[in-house]
């Protein structure tokens, strides 16, 4: 059995001191200060003057920041994370300047917020496990909820407080994993709202649709809080209330996506799924050409219905993807993604001939040409797996109907 030695982060669970809370909080509430300060200058820079500022000038800024009377108590926390918060800015603009994500954001108070420690800004006793952060003299109260990697030593720790006020540490270690024999096993994935995963091989996955469970509390939450008066205490401890249902969903969300896709790259050598725009599926916008005028079609030109932007978010695809991208490449698994614009839905898996569009509540339809019934996801399921086999054949990854022909 192969192995193979990834950087993989462990998270866990703490519960801080007083002291160390205190001291936790006004290192998160400097990292986000910083961050928007060298935010804001760089924004401005471009904006007024077309003056491009990179991480070396927004570290000369928080050097001259730390010496100001106005934000003299930068210097009363680390300043390994505070140099940080500039690196993860930078790998925002990147990002964003490589088109792989939006432009970046200020950080609000309410989100919580992280700070990275590296190396130099902890001590790390790996026969106690404890860990103790820079400027504090106990270890953080960790939950060991499992074992790190034997002899492991960590490069760096994130500590994060979420929304609903819990605490978390991050801990990135080199880990060796085991990866499982090859085999010959191939699926292809169809993703859908009725059922989550509809797989080639017949198995259809159901979606659990756990913001649909909880909406009706949810909804009290929310009710309850826009009733507060912005700014009281009433308000915060509402406001923490509909945080930690928000936070519940998520992670029995989180919990499910993982659990499936460990188990299909586990029994998978080849896994296909479709790469599909979750962005403008998920809303309503008004192409070029709207017949109508009504501004309820998608950019393909499909009209969108209203009423399932929550539900598609729900499923959340492309965390599910994410999810199967970084497993593949532990596990010595191939996954193949195909263009979204081939038309899995269109195309009789049996003659292969393309019968045309079809609304979505077109659940089953008869090919006209081979007179077989199809079921619409497991169809394009089975189609999914062909292209993506022709994808790897013929090493293009826009797929069209004609190169299967």
């Amino acid at each position: 059995m192969n192995t193979k030695t990834v950087k993989r982060a462990y998270r866990f669970r703490f519960y801080p001191m007083t002291e160390q809370e205190n001291m936790l909080r006004r290192t998160l509430g400097c990292c986000r200060k910083v961050y928007n300060m060298a935010l804001d200058a760089r924004s401005t820079a471009w904006t007024l003057h077309r003056e491009k500022v990179g991480y070396k000038d927004t570290s000369r800024m928080l050097t001259a920041w730390k010496k100001t009377k106005e934000h003299s108590y930068l210097t009363e926390v680390s300043s390994v994370p505070l140099q940080q918060s500039l690196r993860h800015l930078q790998t925002a603009f990147k990002r964003f300047f490589d088109k792989t994500g939006s432009y970046p954001r200020f950080k609000a108070k309410h989100e919580g917020g992280s700070a990275t420690y590296t190396v130099s800004a902890f001590t790390w006793d790996g026969e106690r496990r404890t860990l103790t952060l820079a400027k504090m003299r106990e270890p953080l109260h960790i939950r060991w909820s499992r074992t790190l990697p034997r002899e492991s030593r960590p490069s760096s720790v994130t500590v994060s407080l979420d929304a609903a006020g819990r605490w978390h540490v991050s801990i990135l270690v080199e880990d060796v994993i085991l990866q499982p024999a090859k085999n010959g096993n191939m699926v292809g994935i169809d993703m859908g709202l009725e059922h989550f995963a509809i797989l080639s091989n017949g198995e259809k996955i159901d979606n659990p649709r756990y913001l649909r469970k909880h909406l009706k509390k949810l909804r009290l939450a929310q009710r309850k809080l826009a009733r507060k008066k912005k700014g009281s205490n009433n308000y915060r401890k509402t406001r923490l209330k509909v945080a930690k249902a928000y936070v519940k969903v998520k992670d029995s969300r989180t919990d499910f996506l993982h659990k499936l896709s460990t188990r299909i790259i586990r029994e998978n050598q080849t896994v296909v799924i479709e790469d599909l725009a979750v962005a403008n599926m998920s809303r309503r916008c008004k192409p070029k050409t709207d017949p109508d005028n009504s501004g309820q079609y998608l950019p393909n030109g499909q009209r969108a219905k209203s009423g399932l932007n929550k539900s598609i978010r729900d499923a959340a695809w492309r965390q599910f993807r994410t999810m199967l991208e970084y497993k593949a490449e532990w596990y010595g698994r191939q996954l193949t993604v195909i263009d979204q614009w081939y038309p899995s839905s269109q195309i009789c898996h049996t003659c292969g001939k393309n019968t045309g569009r079809k609304t979505l509540d077109v659940r089953t339809w008869e090919c006209p040409y081979c007179h077989t019934v199809q079921d619409r996801d497991l169809n394009a399921a089975v189609n999914i797996l062909s292209a993506g086999l022709a994808v790897r054949a013929c090493g293009d990854s826009r797929l069209t109907e004609a190169t299967l022909r």
